[in-house]
């Protein structure tokens, strides 16, 4: 069986990312910070509610579905008390590879970087890389 084919991205959403692949799939609602520093590749798919806070660059590559309401955050504040009430913070890349699942209401935090192949079970909190090829679960996410 082949997948089903998708229809190309509208223009004004593609001129909103840094690059995008073909076939690339996003339903309603979408939000993301400023899309400037999201890329996405080939037949991408992005599942309703998610949330990509891009304050640093996140690339996710071909292939990859992300469920219903992930959510992807770049921005880390500060731990010390006193740096947050300064205000300061810091914003980390975040990368995940081709033919990657992600599943729904997961959260990838700052500076993940999840390989090819790997699997992210519905709800898990990454707060570490993800090996190509594995499988995530929980909260801490770990491997199973």
């Amino acid at each position: 069986m082949e997948p089903a084919k998708r229809g190309p991205c509208a223009p004004e959403l593609a001129a909103l990312f840094a690059a995008i692949g073909e076939g690339v799939f996003i339903e309603a609602p979408f939000h993301t910070a400023y899309g400037r520093n999201l890329s996405l590749g080939e037949q991408v798919y992005i599942n309703a509610g998610c949330v990509i806070l891009d304050s640093a660059p996140v690339g996710i590559g071909r292939r990859t579905m992300l469920g219903p309401a992930v959510h992807i955050y770049c921005a880390d504040h500060a731990h010390g008390l006193d740096e947050r009430r300064r205000g300061l913070e810091r914003a980390l890349p975040v990368s995940i590879g081709e033919d990657v699942w992600i599943g729904g209401g997961a959260i990838l935090l700052p500076g993940v970087t999840v390989g090819d192949g790997a699997i992210v079970g519905a709800g898990a909190v990454v707060t570490r890389n993800v090996a190509a090829g594995s499988r995530v679960v929980g909260n801490p996410a770990r491997p199973i």
